[in-house]
């Protein structure tokens, strides 16, 4: 068979070859991983799918919303506005069809559990036509929240870009190609706007229809006025992110203040609810003869009227608009 030193020969062979797998291992892994970086956001994905520029701008403002399309009788404006503001890029029918069925197993479920059939078939329209607008605002909250962190960083890389000698066109796809969602498909979708021949304040304004959020006017009125009268876009945007960071550290200290006037209002909020909710549970017949009254009802009403009423006066003590 073989010899001492071709044995060893074989051995030196093998690790050469163990360590060619390991390396090649490395490289694919390091390859996927700049893969992942290149496609950081949505416009990025999807230019990935071998589209022209053009066919990535029409898909996503399709799938905004923004293309009307056969349902739109769906979407009446305060809806629709929603829908493109939060982000979603679900079809408006496929989302009122879940939404509804969501809204009609929790009726169903609290009928059962409380027996008030009658109760719950009443309910079910005003939940089915509630809940899309509470999601849909929860969500472009999140959003909105997420996009003013992102707008000062957005607007270092342009300012860095400009510095470099880049026209304001390619520092916007710039910070398109960069930063992740949801700043980075907004701007990658004006400085598409822009390739396909329209002027920057219009492209800037449809980003604003697009998302909303109430730091975007102060860049998009900079913007208008260098180009309508000139001056250093640079400085501008400069002095900018800084009034922008310094906007979101008043906006937090102003949260942290008002957080014992928010705490009130969910403690006081809670403890009925969560008093009824164990009587209910351990002491069904505590109040069951009361419950035969209108009276009882009527007071019940009053009484969450009051709550709601005190809810509403703590929550405009405790938020700030500047």
């Amino acid at each position: 068979m073989f010899s001492g030193s071709s044995s060893l020969y074989l051995v030196y062979a093998a690790a050469a070859i163990c360590g060619i797998m390991i390396a090649e291992a490395a490289y694919l892994l390091v390859a996927q991983k700049a893969d992942r970086r290149e496609a950081i956001n949505r416009r990025m994905k999807v230019s990935s799918k071998d589209m022209t520029q053009r066919d990535v701008l029409v898909q996503l403002r399709k799938e905004r919303g923004l293309e009307e399309g056969r349902f739109s009788w769906l979407s009446f404006k305060s809806l629709k506005t929603l829908r493109i503001q939060s982000g979603v890029v679900m079809a408006m029918p496929k989302y009122l069809g879940i939404t509804t069925i969501v809204s009609l197993v929790l009726c169903v479920l609290g009928a059962f559990k409380s027996g008030y059939y009658l109760y719950a078939a009443l309910a079910f329209p005003f939940v089915s036509l509630l809940l899309p607008f509470m999601v849909l605002r929860r969500m472009r909250k999140k959003r909105h929240k997420l996009f003013g962190t992102q707008l000062p960083e957005a607007l270092d890389l342009m300012t860095r870009g400009l510095k470099a000698g880049h026209p304001v066109p390619v520092a916007l796809s710039m910070v398109g190609r960069e930063l992740p969602d949801p700043i980075g498909t907004e701007f990658g979708l004006v400085a598409d706007e822009i390739t396909y021949g329209a002027d920057m304040v219009t492209a800037l304004s449809n980003m604003y229809e697009r998302v909303g959020q109430e730091d975007l006017p102060l860049f998009i009125t900079a913007v208008s006025i260098q180009t309508s009268t000139g001056g250093n876009l640079r400085e501008i945007l400069d002095g900018l992110s800084k009034v922008i960071r310094e906007r979101g550290k008043l906006r937090r200290k102003i949260r942290a203040i008002s957080a014992e006037g928010r705490a009130s209002a969910y403690i006081l909020t809670a403890v009925p609810c969560l008093l009824m909710g164990v009587l209910l549970t351990f002491m069904p017949d505590y109040y069951g003869e009361a419950t035969q009254y209108d009276t009882t009802w009527k007071l019940l009403g009053f009484a969450a009227f009051w709550l709601g009423l005190g809810n509403f006066i703590m929550a405009r003590m405790a938020n700030f608009k500047f």
